[in-house]
């Protein structure tokens, strides 16, 4: 019994909220009708003390939706966010393709400039190691004597002289670059016509060494090969003077020489297939450096 009279007073309260929207929507419906009608004073008391009870009831549904649709939203901000990631990566390799194609456009065109200027062949090849030694300044290209590239030929790349040919094997070959201490290069001014040699430092630089009387040396000169030596032919820039030192009483004066060639980001080269006679005559006597013969055919 004492249940049934606890009971009681919750049963009322939610007959006494429907008999309240029931007749609250009777009303709202008659309103509509009469086109505007005040509420009697008791029906407003009944919906005022109803308004924060219904409230009260809504707020949590209410919450829950809210948070359902953040999290939709997030969700749908997420995936957006996922699809424009891939979208910038998509774009971002395509700029990189298109901008590594642009320089390779801008170098093969130097590479037939190139070869027009010097009617030398050349074969290209890529550079797939540098040697790490603080004594020696070589590197290690993809092409070898099954290319035909031999011992003693000259080494260029689009911007200048790199280096010679100094060990081949069938598949790959050593180049010695024009910055060894051991590098010595027959080399002129291109626009007075002094003459000289360029000798590596093991450095980054170059050494321009000329007779002091009756050379004209100055800074900003270009210095290209002078064909003389029979190593590497004539034309080939080798760098620009940087500096010239002060002679003093020597007869020997130098100049410092800025490399043609970038050798921090050099990539590909050039061998140009064809020995000198000094070249010629200092490894046509060495047994395995002339590239495979072919094979014989059948006998007839």
């Amino acid at each position: 019994m004492a249940e049934s009279d606890r009971r009681l007073p919750v049963s009322l309260l939610v007959a006494g909220l429907i008999a309240v929207a029931v007749v609250s929507m009777v009303v709202d419906r008659r309103g509509v009708i009469e086109r505007g009608r005040e509420f009697p004073t008791w029906l407003g008391s009944l919906l005022d003390v109803a308004a924060p009870v219904q409230d009260a009831v809504a707020l949590p549904f209410e919450a829950v939706r809210d948070a359902w649709s953040g999290y939709i939203s997030l969700l749908q901000v997420k995936l957006r966010n996922d699809a424009l990631e891939r979208e910038v990566s998509r774009l971002s390799e395509e700029n990189l393709q298109l901008r590594e194609a642009l320089v390779a456009s801008g170098r093969l065109q130097r590479i037939a400039d190139m070869r027009k200027h010097y009617e030398v062949p050349m074969l290209p090849a890529e550079l797939v190691g540098v040697d790490a030694s603080p004594w020696f300044r070589s590197v290690l290209v993809d092409r070898g004597r099954d290319r035909g590239v031999l011992s003693g030929m000259p080494v260029i790349s689009e911007k200048g002289l790199v280096g010679l040919i100094t060990a081949t094997a069938r598949h790959s070959a050593k180049a010695m670059l024009v910055l060894d201490r051991q590098t010595s290069v027959d080399g002129v001014i291109q626009r007075s016509r002094s003459r000289g040699t360029v000798r590596g430092r093991g450095s980054d630089e170059l050494e321009f060494e000329f007779v002091a009387r009756n050379s004209d040396v100055q800074v900003n000169d270009l210095v290209i090969t002078s064909g003389l030596g029979g190593v590497y032919p004539k034309g080939l820039f080798i760098g620009t003077i940087s500096e010239v030192s002060d002679p003093g009483t020597q007869l020997l004066q130098r100049a410092t020489v800025r490399p043609a060639v970038d050798f921090g980001r050099l990539e590909q080269v050039f061998v140009m297939l064809r020995r000198g006679p000094t070249m010629e005559l200092l490894y046509s006597t060495q047994v395995g450096d002339e590239p495979p013969s072919e094979p014989a055919g059948p006998a007839s």
